[in-house]
């Protein structure tokens, strides 16, 4: 995943060659969508110069949007899990794999990324190709516990509606389909091991991610 995968809307292209069954959001509706989220902006993030992202998968490692502060955060009332199953993507028909979204209960730390206020739009529907293409995700406005105080930010909480949406797997059904998931984006193995590495960077400890990663790399032999 690149930003010029996203800016040729080639993510798009894919699918429309490969899955043209699966429904997907043209342009027109994401900047609706994107227009929604900043009218209804809380006051105290319209002062600040942009718009703060939750990042708690791969837009800490690969964001594609320009940033242009990081802060390290924790939302209270969700929490990181594999809750989207993938047959595309990271993943397959015959290797099928998972992906994180952000599940109601618990907390999850992360990092609130800014992205400036020029620009905004565009840097936006660049976001919302990545995250909101096939409605896997809804965007929602959280309010984040950083080191700089409380700090609004858009979060792309897991869609309970979507076909793609599961229950909470078990650890052995998860490493399953960790260790064999993969499609024309990598694996996700890759996927895993990306995102440990840099919640490590941040001197963030997911103990549960760092079991199945070890557990992915014993399966894997």
């Amino acid at each position: 995943m690149t930003r010029q995968t996203l800016e040729h809307n080639l993510i798009r292209d894919y699918f429309e060659r490969n899955y043209p069954d699966i429904p997907l959001f043209d342009d027109d509706a994401l900047r609706d969508s994107i227009c929604a989220m900043l009218d209804r902006r809380p006051e105290e993030a319209r002062e600040v110069d942009g718009v703060f992202l939750f990042a708690y998968g791969s837009l800490i490692w690969n964001p594609c949007v320009e940033v242009v502060e990081h802060r390290t955060s924790r939302l209270y009332g969700f929490h990181r899990d594999f809750r989207l199953k993938l047959t595309h993507g990271r993943g397959s028909e015959q290797w099928p794999g998972l992906m994180l979204a952000l599940a109601p209960g618990g907390s999850c730390r992360g990092m609130a990324i800014r992205v400036p206020e020029a620009g905004i739009e565009y840097e936006l529907l660049l976001v919302w190709r990545r995250e909101m293409l096939t409605g896997a995700y809804q965007p929602r406005w959280v309010r984040l516990v950083t080191e700089h105080g409380p700090t609004w930010a858009i979060a792309f909480v897991g869609n309970p509606h979507h076909p793609r949406y599961i229950p909470r797997l078990t650890d052995a059904e998860m490493v399953e389909l960790l260790s064999t998931g993969r499609g024309v984006l990598g694996s996700c193995r890759e996927y895993l091991h990306n995102t440990v590495n840099d919640l490590h960077r941040l001197a963030i400890r997911d103990q549960r991610l760092e079991r199945l990663l070890l557990a992915v790399d014993r399966r894997r032999g």
